[in-house]
């Protein structure tokens, strides 16, 4: 069993996990004794950390100092139940999960396994890739002129788009969501907010338009309850402009784990102005400030989210995480006349050839394609 801290005085609660972990917790009053242990234990590692819930604004100000302190923590909420406006707000604090006190021990083994997985898009498997991928220097000079020159010449048109972005809904002009790149390295992926910021909470009526659905994640959303979908114990995992419970996750990933790539048609979420960026791409400009930043190439495999990257860390996908995360990329201009009709899995593989053949003529055939697909009229 992993090493779990304890933040609070419930003795009842106390000695129940007590009883669960046997020497496997330390139980601290507060964050400060929390903070003395956590300095003497890895940094690289994830740390589950159970906190009490108590007061609402201490308890706010408390886990979001923790998170900032340390952020590889995995903060689980201790509570028997949690209103609708204080999930946002414990969220958005940082905790990552909810649990009973009364949790038992195949729960707490639940969490432990998901955090386990999580830890192996923190580092690479050298095990299963046979070499380090190390961005040539010419393909780096390059990124670099490319994505400087294209922020200078297109600074008066990322200035509209951020203008009318605040004109038409309330919420930050730039969508931060965390992606895995090349060797497994995580980062903070940018793209101009195209979604309105209640995204998530339509997510569940808009599933049936899922194009790559493969799985019944409409049924098992169908046989759940507002409160059941979003309860207590489920993480809240993040990928493009969306929010989605781990349970929803792990269903749709017991059912069939093909389907890792989400996008909706025609998705009634978006706003006007994400409408029409989302169409000619646009929405995608801010990813040359992590070109600049060396988290991104111009041409490159899609980075993605953690939880399907997570899907594809085993040996028959792995090889994608050897190339760069791109801005473009071979699948983005295959068949995008087609209406972007493509399998997954035609994506995996277009991904696994790209990193296995990568070169200079490859990336300058993927960049014309790229110039003559934007100026296609599509709804994506």
């Amino acid at each position: 069993m992993t090493f779990i801290i304890y933040i609070g005085n419930n003795k009842e609660y106390i000695t129940h996990f007590k009883t669960l972990l046997n020497e496997d917790i330390s139980i601290v009053s507060n964050i400060e004794e929390a903070f003395v242990i956590l300095n003497r234990l890895p940094s690289n590692k994830i740390q589950p950390i159970l906190y009490e819930k108590s007061d609402l604004e201490s308890d706010k100000i408390n886990i979001a100092y923790l998170r900032m302190k340390f952020q590889n923590s995995y903060i689980i909420l201790i509570t028997e139940q949690l209103e609708s406006k204080e999930k946002k707000i414990y969220l958005g604090a940082g905790t990552n999960n909810t649990i009973s006190p009364n949790a038992d021990l195949t729960t707490l083994e639940t969490i432990y396994n998901f955090i386990s997985k999580s830890e192996t898009l923190r580092r690479f498997e050298y095990e299963k890739i046979d070499q380090v991928y190390k961005l040539p220097l010419g393909k780096r000079i390059f990124d670099i002129a490319i994505s400087l020159f294209a922020l200078i010449v297109l600074s008066p048109l990322l200035l509209l788009i951020t203008l009318l972005i605040v004109i038409e809904s309330r919420g930050p002009i730039i969508y931060k969501s965390k992606r895995v790149g090349s060797n497994f390295q995580i980062f903070d992926f940018l793209k101009f907010r195209s979604m309105y910021i209640d995204a998530e909470q339509r997510l569940a009526n808009y599933q049936n338009l899922n194009q790559y659905q493969k799985v019944k994640l409409e049924e098992n959303l169908n046989n759940e309850t507002e409160d059941e979908c979003s309860s207590d114990e489920d993480p809240i995992l993040i990928s493009d402009d969306f929010e989605i419970s781990e349970h929803q996750y792990l269903n749709q990933k017991k059912e069939n784990k093909q389907t890792t790539f989400l996008k909706l048609s025609h998705d009634p979420r978006v706003t006007k102005i994400g409408r029409f960026i989302r169409k000619y791409s646009i929405d995608e400009l801010p990813q040359l400030i992590n070109i600049l930043k060396g988290d991104m190439s111009i041409v490159g495999n899609r980075p993605l989210p953690l939880y399907e990257a997570e899907l594809l860390t085993g040996d028959d996908y792995i090889d994608r995480f050897i190339a760069p995360a791109g801005l473009t990329g071979l699948w983005q201009v295959e068949k995008r006349g087609e209406k972007g009709n493509m399998s997954p899995e035609e994506r995996k593989q277009l991904d696994i050839y790209y990193a296995k053949h990568y070169s200079i003529w490859l990336d300058l055939k993927i960049l014309i394609k790229t110039f003559f697909s934007f100026i296609q009229k599509e709804d994506a």
